[in-house]
């Protein structure tokens, strides 16, 4: 079969205004990058905010593994199904950070005939958002830094700044940095670091803002540094909230492009799962909302990260009431989880199977606690057997779930018909109930032992004395009703990615806590997660080129 750039660049895309012209969006609506990319205007925004909201379907999935998933291209596929089906359906998706795809996990535009074109473009540098995030974020650290050297009128204390410099790349050397060296014209010496800009509090704000007026207040919230008493600095403090919202002015208004069969997909901020809350824009699941009967969307890495992040956090703040879940698994991947080698997952073993479906299991005990109807699908591949499938057929169905096969990768929306009919059925006959898993007024402490017993499986939490005496800070502060965000390895269950399965009898441990205020929420690191990824011994940077005619070839 041919790749997934052979693929998208064999695509034959419609003009994007005839693609917008399907969800009633003129071409007045739309500022063009081009023929096949374009932003919508905050005219268009304001004029569809009185329709009626449609549908919401969350796209999640079992934990990742080496075997592959393929959550987007689930997504991607379930949407052009559902327009076969003649259902007035648009995604919403977030924007691929450039460093999985020149690092190991590729970039994030599907895969096979379940994509979205122009693929390039987007695994690239698209319209320039992570861009103008980027400069954002870095203008606030060179005001910071300048405010320090010009004489430090807010008595800033130098060693407690805690606002970091980012790159949309991973690089590892620059995780911990010493800047200011040389002259005393090149301002005071410190320590500083690195994150990657899908893990920047700048890019969740984005993601969080409603509007321009909403992202300026945001911005001003966030806390920089503390000063000499401790007390906390802010942007706002620093006067750069104009300048960053300037910066950020384009990069607010969400994107529309088109997949393989010319459904629309509105593709809208990025932060990672792991490391930040891992959903795409506000304003773009909004916006699809009110413009499309239904909207698939999806969050990133395993449900119990993305998928509770996206009901914690970004429904929490934006009120949105998810209709169904679609889960996505493969049988590969339970079989992974179950024990066996990457390179034997080709044959059939049900032993592996039924001991790696576990994981799986509890993916489906953490979505209900959140009372939402379920639709378990398998990304199926060409090895698979019958026996195979049908097990986990009745595995999903005792549980009270629908289920449905996924073909989508090779047949694109065809491929998709099954899961799309589950879908409907689901929510036409299954009523959703949808519940926070806590409320504001808990402790924080409190929150963050929820989520890890509760979503994780573990029997607690090991606190670092120094996260412990964060968290009462932060609640004296007045952070105390913020929901949290946990930093966690995508690969596990648990904080170590090493376990895979349902891991039991262990605790999560928590060795930093901090406060994104401007976001509005809290963010816990546990483990070894790192906010600044490194490349790996082979980078998928290695396969990439671009011919002399121009024609890019090696993403994926």
């Amino acid at each position: 079969m041919k790749t997934d750039i052979q693929i998208a660049q064999e695509a034959q895309m419609q003009p994007i205004k005839d693609v917008a012209a399907l969800y009633d969006i003129t071409e007045d609506d739309l500022e063009l990058y081009g023929k096949y990319k374009a932003k919508f205007t905050d005219e268009l925004i304001q004029r569809v905010e009185k329709n009626e909201d449609g549908k919401l379907v969350l796209v999640t999935a079992i934990n990742p593994t080496p075997a592959g998933e393929g959550k987007t291209t689930t997504s991607i596929g379930l949407a052009q199904a559902m327009a076969k089906l003649d259902k007035k359906c648009l995604l919403a998706l977030r924007e691929p950070s450039l460093g999985p795809c020149f690092g190991i996990k590729g970039g994030a535009a599907g895969g096979g005939y379940a994509q979205v074109v122009p693929m390039e473009d987007l695994n690239l540098h698209f319209t320039g958002d992570f861009h103008a995030i980027t400069s954002a974020n870095n203008l606030l650290a060179a005001l910071l830094d300048n405010h320090i050297h010009q004489g430090n009128e807010l008595r800033i204390d130098s060693r407690q700044v805690i606002w970091k410099r980012c790159l949309d790349m991973n690089d590892r050397a620059l995780r911990n940095i010493v800047v200011g060296l040389g002259k005393k014209t090149d301002g005071f010496t410190r320590e500083d670091h690195f994150v990657i800009t899908v893990a920047t509090e700048v890019m969740a704000i984005l993601c969080l803002a409603k509007d321009m007026k909403d992202l300026k207040e945001r911005l001003s919230r966030i806390i920089v540094a503390y000063d000499l008493d401790g007390n906390p600095v802010t942007a706002g403090q620093l006067k750069a909230v104009g300048s960053m919202a300037a910066l950020l002015k384009d990069a607010l208004k969400p994107n529309l492009i088109q997949t393989l069969e010319h459904t629309g997909a509105i593709v809208h901020g990025g932060p990672f799962a792991n490391i930040a809350h891992g959903c795409n824009s506000v304003r773009a699941t909004k916006s699809a909302l009110k413009m499309a009967d239904i909207v698939i969307t999806e969050a990133g890495f395993g449900a119990d990260l993305g998928a509770e992040k996206f009901f914690d956090i970004k429904c929490r703040m934006a009120d949105l009431k998810p209709d169904a879940v679609v889960l996505v698994a493969t049988v590969r991947a339970l079989k992974y989880n179950g024990g066996v080698k990457k390179e034997d997952l080709g044959q059939e073993n049900l032993e592996a199977l039924e001991k790696g479906i576990c994981n799986l299991e509890k993916h489906i005990e953490n979505l209900q606690k959140y009372q939402v109807p379920i639709v378990v699908t398998l990304n199926a591949f060409t090895t698979d057997t019958d026996k195979e499938h049908e097990f986990i057929r009745r595995f999903c169905e005792e549980r009270n779930c629908e289920f449905a096969l996924s073909r989508v990768w090779e047949k694109g929306g065809e491929g998709g018909i099954d899961l799309a009919n589950k879908v409907l059925k689901t929510l036409e006959e299954k009523k959703s109930n949808f519940k926070l898993l806590y409320p504001d007024e808990m402790p924080l402490k409190e929150k963050i032992e929820t989520v890890a017993r509760e979503i994780y499986g573990a029997d607690g939490v090991a606190f670092d004395p120094a996260a412990e005496k964060m968290l009462v800070k932060l609640t004296e502060m007045g952070f105390g009703n913020l929901p949290v965000c946990m930093a966690k390895t995508q690969y596990s269950l648990s904080d170590d990615q090493t376990k895979l399965g349902r891991p039991t009898n262990y605790n999560i441990n928590v060795r930093e806590v901090y406060v994104s205020a401007g976001a509005g929420f809290i963010v816990a690191l546990t483990g070894a997660i790192m906010t600044m990824p490194g490349l790996s011994r082979k980078p998928a940077a290695y396969g990439i080129d671009v011919n002399d005619e121009g024609k890019i070839t090696g993403l994926f």
